[in-house]
């Protein structure tokens, strides 16, 4: 064969031996060739070239159970804190059960094969392999009542306000326990990064915002005014002649309340828009079930959510 084909230009497997205080990007370079470490690979070098530009505004979505198990503070918090992130969309169970963590309350290591039956009994809650007592959630459910009866709370508001009022009141709870930075609503209230969450009913902390609401006390949450804000935000940072990007842990809601910012743009408001300019997603889901979760940034470009270009 005179020329070499066209399926063998790619970058050559050479491995190099991992070796003791190898640093993660040298990991990354010299070990992770292929399969879905191949796949992070390439996920990595889009972060790191193309959607920290300084003209990329980047959007993150959080869906599935990361907080308990600690993936708050010590994988979101710090790229809020490096400015990697300048909006969030979440679930309402991730920024509820984080604060366990701004209140100084335990979670600990369990194992998913332990009968939940006696864990009823004994007043124990599970995720999965992580456990907590029963109390936890009562004393989060206390705290969080305990400020929507403060006078800020008492309007019309979207989510992003209600969470950044909400991290100012757990900011001065860490302050009197001593602690600094221990979950995702402090961290983004002092780095000025407005959290959404697409469904805001679907989580304790709404369920005890609706508690309120029965003694006509508390915030009332304005969705519309989550879905133009968003939306705004793409739009203002594609007006300007920057670019749009998307990270997304996970699928579900989340995702499409970040994704949907496009159609809201184009086919809704009828402004002229192309999509967003990057879109990097970690999820274990699958594209053939037709869930979103699983939905390929392919099909997204069909919908005018990702731009082709």
């Amino acid at each position: 064969m005179s020329e070499l084909s066209k399926y063998l230009r790619g970058p050559r497997i050479a491995p190099k031996p991992i070796t003791k205080g190898v640093l993660a990007d040298d990991l990354i370079d010299s070990t992770f060739f292929a399969y879905n470490a191949g796949k992070l690979a390439r996920g990595c070098r889009l972060f790191v070239d193309k959607m920290l530009a300084d003209d990329a505004t980047v959007g993150l979505s959080i869906a599935g159970a990361m907080t308990p198990a600690g993936l708050g503070v010590s994988t979101l918090s710090p790229l809020i804190q490096a400015g990697f992130v300048d909006w969030i969309i979440s679930t309402g169970a991730n920024l509820y059960h984080d604060a366990h963590f701004g209140l100084g309350l335990a979670l600990h290591q369990g194992s998913s094969e332990w009968d939940d039956t006696k864990l009823l009994d004994d007043g124990v809650i599970r995720i999965y392999d992580v456990v907590f007592p029963y109390d936890v959630l009562l004393s989060t459910d206390a705290f969080i009542r305990r400020i929507l009866e403060e006078p800020p709370f008492q309007k019309t508001m979207g989510t992003a306000e209600l969470h950044h009022l909400m991290g100012r009141y757990l900011a001065e709870r860490e302050d009197k326990l001593g602690l600094q930075d221990t979950c995702l609503l402090t961290v983004a209230y002092r780095a000025g990064v407005p959290i959404y969450v697409s469904s805001p009913g679907d989580s304790s902390i709404g369920m005890n915002v609706a508690a309120l609401w029965l003694d006509e006390k508390g915030p009332t949450i304005d969705v519309s005014r989550d879905v133009n804000e968003t939306a705004s935000i793409v739009y203002d940072a594609k007006r300007r002649g920057g670019q749009s990007a998307v990270l997304i842990f996970g699928g579900g809601s989340p995702k499409n309340f970040l994704l949907q910012t496009e159609p809201q743009i184009q086919e809704v408001l009828g402004l002229p828009e192309a999509g967003h300019d990057y879109f990097l997603q970690f999820t274990d889901a699958r594209p053939d079930t037709g869930g979103l979760s699983g939905a390929t940034p392919a099909e997204a470009v069909s919908w005018g959510k990702i731009d082709p270009s």
